[in-house]
């Protein structure tokens, strides 16, 4: 494989890629409240990025901003080479579905897809022929004559994707899409949005406060906290190096270790964490000299639990007590009881039945907690 072809799924690595859409020092207060403060951003063609951030972090504003419905105090938006940021909603190559799906009750499914189309002029035939497509393509094709109360949830869902997709436009901006389905639906729909992503190669901008739903669908996540970007990354990159506690306690369940740097190679380096008191490897170098105050962040599903202590004292090892049992089916998560009355969470998958429903360790139990070298991550703020 050539270094161009690996550029084809990330064309954020690549360093001739133009971004299509790219904002440029985007501010918007509201009289004395900053909501967006001073952020750029880079987004490329075909990708599915995600805005992420619990309630009033500034990620719906700035999408808000990007659709044309609030204007920056300050900055640029630009799309497609094309700067949009004086340019009304109705001129911009961009569509939005909303949380609440807005669709119009008396009409039926077919009429509220093609709403948008007439609106615009378009010849009847091709009306017809764009909705029939899309129609097939969001699996909605027998249920065209039906109104919005007629469907449920799932289907109203895909209804306003269809209507908003059916323009064609270069952008489609998704505000909590899939926010108003259950637990189960929201899984499906998610590969569904994929799969009809892929298959359109339109840019999609997702509005979201659900971390599982952001790692699930995205190219790329901008995690955002009072108006700025804290990290942008890939779903991997968010989750296996975090760059600081905001965003490994944000994104998942982590333990964070606080401590000290005693030792620094070029291969990794040595923390000695204070509560509970242990030696923490990671087997990566850090820029941070020795003596430094860092925190160390464990996931929970990259500990190990054994009934047996270690044949040999090393790091990343610590003795403790269950405290508490969660039993979630696929998982469960355990709470340990450690040196310095610290709690560990720890979790397990289970691949077997559990016999006359014991768990694998019980209340009480006298554990062991183990983890490698590469499982750590260290952080600086």
């Amino acid at each position: 494989m050539s270094q161009q072809d690996s550029y084809i799924d990330r064309p954020w690595m690549d360093p001739e890629a133009e971004p299509f859409i790219k904002i440029q020092g985007i501010t918007k207060h509201f009289d004395d409240f900053i909501a967006v403060d001073n952020i750029d951003l880079e987004i490329y063609k075909g990708e599915l990025f995600s805005l992420l951030g619990g309630s009033g972090c500034g990620k719906t504003t700035l999408l808000r901003m990007l659709a044309g419905f609030e204007t920056p105090s300050a900055g640029r938006i630009f799309i497609d080479g094309i700067d949009m940021t004086d340019i009304p909603p109705y001129q911009r190559p961009v569509n939005m579905m909303f949380q609440s799906y807005a669709l119009f009750p008396h009409m039926s499914v077919e009429k509220n897809i093609a709403y948008g189309l007439n609106r615009d002029g378009i010849d009847k035939h091709e009306v017809k022929k764009r909705v029939e497509e899309i129609l097939e393509m969001v699996e909605l094709g027998p249920f065209g004559k039906r109104k919005p109360h007629q469907l449920s949830g799932g289907q109203r869902q895909r209804v306003a994707l269809a209507r908003a997709l059916v323009k064609r436009p270069k952008v489609l901006l998704l505000d909590e899409p899939l926010g108003a389905l259950d637990k189960r639906l929201r899984e499906q729909t998610q590969f569904e949005l994929m799969n009809i992503q892929s298959e359109l190669g339109i840019t999609f901008v997702v509005v979201t406060h659900d971390q599982e739903e952001a790692m699930t669908l995205s190219t790329r996540i901008a995690v955002m906290d009072t108006g700025r970007f804290v990290q942008t990354g890939t779903p991997t990159e968010i989750y296996e190096y975090p760059e600081s506690r905001l965003i490994a306690s944000f994104i998942g369940n982590t333990n964070i270790f606080e401590g000290r740097i005693t030792k620094n190679s070029a291969d990794h380096v040595t923390v000695r964490a204070k509560n509970p008191e242990c030696d923490i490897r990671i087997d990566h170098g850090s820029s941070v000299p020795e003596g430094t105050k860092v925190w160390v962040s464990v996931r929970p599903e990259k500990i190990k639990l054994s009934n047996t202590p270690p044949v040999t004292k090393a790091p990343n090892q610590l003795r403790g007590i269950v405290s508490n049992i969660g039993y979630l089916g696929r998982l469960s998560t355990y709470h340990v009881k450690v040196e310095g009355d610290t709690n560990i969470e720890v979790t397990s998958p289970n691949q077997i039945r559990p016999k006359d429903g014991a768990h694998a360790f019980d209340w009480d139990d006298e554990v062991f907690l183990s983890w490698d070298d590469s499982s750590a991550a260290v952080l600086t703020k």
